[in-house]
């Protein structure tokens, strides 16, 4: 699958005036200056926030809910007979990456063998280590390349680790510290997308260059593959594998949307894949590259799950695609994960989540059968067994705790592990409703609320509303991207939290997204609004009353509902936010989102995007909520300049701000559970303060 990346051609066109900016200097990322503004700032939050009565409970509760023992280890890998896992509690916060045996562990006993103690390691090795992850070679998994990132950035090092003796192999394969993306090809080749020196990233700082990189060879003579210009968002290489070998395939992404594709055959030739726009390689079975359209091509509908024969592509004869699945008007496809035999597929049907294994028959047609998962839930493939034609998938809801299935072809559901309930769910109520935006759309929201609390209450709603990212209901203690434990903390005070479904999403697969894209994005602010409104319209809430909270592409989208109603959110959270939209594409990786913003350099479309860019649209003698801003000071993904500006400019003009800049963590933010937990009860403090008056 398509993970972060994309960009589209930066040619510039009379750039759209820039007016002199008076916090540019907040820009410079570990500039002195600035540093020493976000610790003056940051001292200034935690002075204000630490000293509710409920910061230390729920900061000391938190870690613990975090660090429990009783979590589930969810595989990393599957590894032939083995499993992987890497595990993180109170004594391992960077995590220990460990095997275990398959039959050990989807008996629910797995018998675990440290592999690597990832604290161990960055204290010996004088690195802030965070886990980015390992990548195995079949068929005997003795090889495997394992990331590190120095203090949680995107840019990682890359290095060959034998399972067999526990320890980095000597001499083996090392990427220095990139954005580097890379797979095997075989025992003595890698196929790498790295940064090669001068002029080998893209505008938005991503490879453009993938190399077949030879054992025993400098890496300086890799043999290039593919060359990209530096117009595109950037190279990714994958290493997809059936029952039969392994596909290598490039990925040209042209833009965040739009991916060419080239494969490499059994004798070597990296061939061009003949897919329409909009099209992505998501897996490869019996011969087949699973693909899904974004939009209509060949006949067939966007949202579509489509078969090309690569034995075809080989031999450059014409490749047809056969259908694999239609999702109807309510669903969308949303995770795809192939077996030997059976190809696995998680649809999202008005946001719940179901799990399909689908065969190809001798006729050449796709048959699927639903497996017998709990209803109304939140599904995730978190992995599969090829051989065994297994699927691993978690199922959770708000109120019901994540368990783990090994769920078979055959229908056979077994559970491996079930997490221990953290709180009394009898105490609450969950229900889906349905809001009315704008425009007429139905925008689909998750309420939770205590039973017995008094209405209308203070309500916090969650929100994205971008990217195809579809926003699924999880267990109230485990939302690390929505702050950890903070959606119990809140609704156990008698308050109301929200999950809202917003346009610009994956929950309704391409229409769904492509409805907030660019000029349309003002459908994506509507869509919050509305959610807001229906909460006042109900009773659960009122005007004032209400937060609102999102980070990243959501930290956009509250900055831009926090100055278009002012008069409905009473207290904004917005995490490792774009707030400067003029200057989005020319901050760290931002010009790979052009595809989904627009490009400001353009007066057509800074025409549209001026009118909602936040850092442009704060009016001095207007009194915004109470904003909390956070992030990452090593975020190489949303520049946290985009943060501190914003924040000094509404400061400046006497609005109440609140701001904590981490030193580590990346764009996640928390690089353990220490950092996510004082976050948690960071936020929750500030919630207290600005909604409850406490």
């Amino acid at each position: 699958m398509k993970s972060l990346l994309p960009l589209v051609s930066l040619l510039t066109v009379a750039a759209a005036p820039i007016a002199p900016d008076p916090y540019a200097w907040l820009e410079d990322i570990e500039g002195r200056r600035a540093l020493d503004q976000v610790k003056a700032w940051n001292a200034e939050t935690e002075q204000s926030l630490t000293r509710d009565p409920r910061y230390e409970q729920d900061r000391a509760r938190a870690k613990a809910i975090l660090d429990d023992q009783a979590q589930i280890a969810e595989p990393e890998s599957i590894l032939g007979d083995r499993v992987t896992n890497l595990w993180r509690d109170a004594a391992h916060p960077r995590g220990l990456w460990r095997v275990a045996s398959l039959a050990s562990y989807t008996a629910g006993k797995p018998e675990w063998r440290t592999l690597i103690d990832v604290d161990a390691l960055g204290k010996a090795e004088g690195k802030s280590w965070v886990w980015h992850g390992a990548q195995c070679l079949e068929p005997d998994y003795t090889r495997c390349m394992v990331a590190l990132s120095p203090g949680g950035t995107d840019a990682q090092v890359v290095r060959e680790f034998d399972l067999t003796t526990g320890a980095f192999v000597p001499g083996g394969f090392v990427l220095p510290e990139a954005k580097s993306r890379y797979t095997w090809v075989d025992r003595d080749h890698l196929l790498v997308a790295s940064d090669w020196g001068a002029g080998s990233l893209t505008v938005s700082g991503y490879p453009r260059i993938a190399k077949v990189w030879t054992r025993g060879t400098p890496i300086t003579a890799a043999k290039v593959v593919h060359e990209a210009p530096r117009s595109i968002v950037g190279l990714e290489v994958r290493g997809p594998v059936d029952a039969r070998q392994r596909w290598p395939i490039v990925a040209v992404n042209t833009t965040f949307f739009q991916s060419d594709y080239i494969v490499r055959m059994p004798d070597g030739r990296f061939v061009p894949m003949p897919l329409p726009q909009g099209a992505d390689v998501r897996d490869v079975i019996d011969g087949r590259a699973i693909v899904s359209y974004s939009k209509p091509a060949n006949g067939f509908e966007a949202g579509v799950l489509v078969a090309y024969s690569l034995a075809d592509v080989a031999a450059g004869r014409r490749a047809a695609p056969e259908l694999v699945m239609a999702p109807s008007a309510s669903q969308a496809v949303e995770e795809v994960s192939a077996t030997d035999h059976v190809l696995w597929v998680k649809v999202l049907d008005d946001v719940s989540g179901k799990l399909l294994a689908l065969r190809r028959g001798s006729d050449g047609r796709w048959g699927q059968r639903a497996m017998p998962l709990t209803a109304n839930s939140t599904v995730h493939i978190v992995g599969s067994s090829g051989g065994r034609d297994l699927a691993f998938a978690t199922v959770e809801g708000m109120l019901t705790p994540p368990t783990l299935y090994a769920v078979g072809a055959d229908a056979k559901v077994t559970a491996v592990q079930s997490l221990p309930a953290k709180f009394d769910a009898r105490q609450y109520a969950v229900a889906q409703h349905f809001a009315t935006s704008k425009d007429g759309t139905r925008v689909p929201y998750f309420l939770v609320t205590k039973k017995g609390s008094t209405s209308p209450a203070p309500a916090l709603i969650h929100a994205y509303g971008g990217f195809r990212n579809a926003q699924t209901p999880t267990y109230l203690t485990d939302q690390p991207y929505r702050a950890g434990p903070l959606g119990l903390f809140w609704v156990e005070q008698g308050n109301a939290f929200v999950l809202a479904n917003l346009r610009g999403g994956g929950e309704y697969g391409p229409r769904w997204h492509q409805a907030g894209l660019r000029e349309k994005r003002q459908n994506v602010f509507d869509d919050l609004h509305a959610v807001a409104e229906d909460l006042v319209k109900t009773g659960v809430s009122a005007p004032k009353k209400i937060a609102i909270s999102g980070r990243s592409n959501g930290g956009l989208l509250v900055g831009v509902a926090m100055q278009q109603r002012p008069d409905l959110y009473g207290a904004v959270i917005a995490g490792s936010p774009l707030e400067d939209m003029q200057r989005y594409s020319h901050l760290s990786a931002g010009a790979s989102w052009i595809d989904e913003y627009g490009d400001p350099d353009k007066p057509a479309d800074w025409a549209f995007i001026s009118r909602y860019s936040p850092y442009q649209n704060v009016r001095s003698g207007v009194r915004y909520p109470p904003v909390l801003f956070y992030g990452s000071t090593k975020d190489d993904r949303v520049h946290p300049g985009h943060a501190r500006k914003l924040a000094a400019l509404l400061k400046a003009n006497g609005n109440t701000v609140y701001f904590h800049e981490y030193l580590e963590g990346g764009h996640a933010v928390g690089a353990d559970h220490a950092e996510d937990a004082r976050r948690a009860a960071l936020l929750d403090a500030f919630l207290r303060r600005e909604l409850m008056g406490k």
